[in-house]
């Protein structure tokens, strides 16, 4: 089967081609395992994490993507969830130990032995991949197959930042960042909370103006100050500056959601301009985003198909792979991206 494979970690420039279409066998599904055919991988910011060394460890070679949605081509000995042409997609959790006290508690997303489709086995930027089948889960027919790709990360774990912020009804949300899982963030606020006002900063002035097109109450740059304090504010960002910049925004008692696996250390001096009396002080509150469970993704699914929520989508080949990494780095982005396979 084709795939793109990375072999060794590197920064990514301008024309880098950090991932090698290679041909490798196609996997043999174990005894509570599926074999996917993949038809489409998106892609994630996550996968710059990993490719620049953010992530570490990290098995290598390994077939990046963990965005995967495909048929089911066979099943293992043990596998009767699934049958053969049944349409499923694999999130960033492809297992958990299931008997440690986070599992037990419903918290797999904190197990010690958390395992990271496209980081810790091979993931969805192939033809076909393996996955155990209690992980896999079932995408609602309201779907196609690209729209489905982007909530199975972006969305869910946009889902998770909104239950970490804890917000009500009517309360003000800020939104640092305005890519993939931002703009899902914005239509699952604005479904089930009617009446909270949603703030976006942005650096730039089409993400913002994306964001009024989607009903946000207002946007301004990264650095604005917020017209009012907020009472949470989720960053979606791979910067140290919006972390500041959003902590000065929150109102009393606020809390701040950072949605990110690994935050880049291009602006970490910014970190220096960190006040305790205007940036922490009146118990504001940071909470950080830790993987996602398969609750979170099957919850997430179920009401992006019952609120109508669709991500806005742009679609490459599987060989553009390497050309998609490069414009989400530079940040030339609206919507998530996704790529085709079969």
């Amino acid at each position: 089967m084709k795939a793109m494979l990375l072999n060794e970690v590197s920064l990514l420039k301008e024309n880098d081609t950090p991932l090698v279409l290679s041909d490798i066998p196609i996997p043999v599904p174990k005894n509570d395992e599926i074999l996917i055919k993949i038809s489409v991988c998106g892609v994630c910011h996550t996968e710059l994490d990993e490719i620049e060394g953010r992530i570490d460890p990290i098995t290598l070679p390994v077939v990046p993507g963990h965005q995967v949605v495909g048929t089911v081509a066979k099943a293992g000995p043990e596998a009767s969830k699934f049958r053969p042409g049944d349409r499923v997609g694999v999130s960033w959790i492809f297992q958990a130990c299931g008997s440690c006290k986070f599992c037990l508690e419903g918290n797999e997303n904190l197990c010690e032995d958390f395992k990271a489709t496209g980081k810790d086995v091979n993931g969805g930027y192939a033809e076909y991949m393996t996955a155990p089948e209690k992980y896999a889960i079932k995408i609602p027919d309201f779907f196609s197959d690209f729209e489905a790709a982007p909530l199975l990360c972006a969305g869910a774990i946009g889902y998770r930042s909104i239950q970490i912020a804890q917000i009500a009804d009517g309360d003000a949300l800020g939104l640092t960042g305005f890519g993939a899982s931002a703009h899902l963030v914005l239509k699952m606020v604005r479904h089930r909370y009617p009446n909270t006002r949603v703030f976006v900063f942005a650096r730039k002035a089409e993400e913002r103006q994306f964001a009024l097109e989607l009903g946000a109450f207002w946007a301004g740059d990264t650095s604005a100050a917020s017209p009012e304090k907020l009472r949470a504010i989720i960053d979606t960002t791979p910067a140290w500056k919006p972390i500041v910049e959003a902590l000065a925004n929150l109102e009393k008692g606020g809390r701040l959601v950072i949605n990110a696996i690994r935050k880049e250390n291009a602006d970490k001096d910014y970190l220096g301009n960190l006040s305790y009396k205007n940036h922490l002080w009146m118990e504001k509150e940071i909470k950080s985003v830790a993987n996602v469970t398969r609750k979170d993704v099957a919850e997430f699914l179920e009401l992006a198909a019952a609120a109508s929520i669709k991500p806005e989508i742009k679609i490459y080949p599987l060989e553009e792979a390497n050309k998609v990494l490069v414009a989400l780095k530079d940040q030339h982005i609206r919507g998530a991206k996704v790529l085709q396979i079969h």
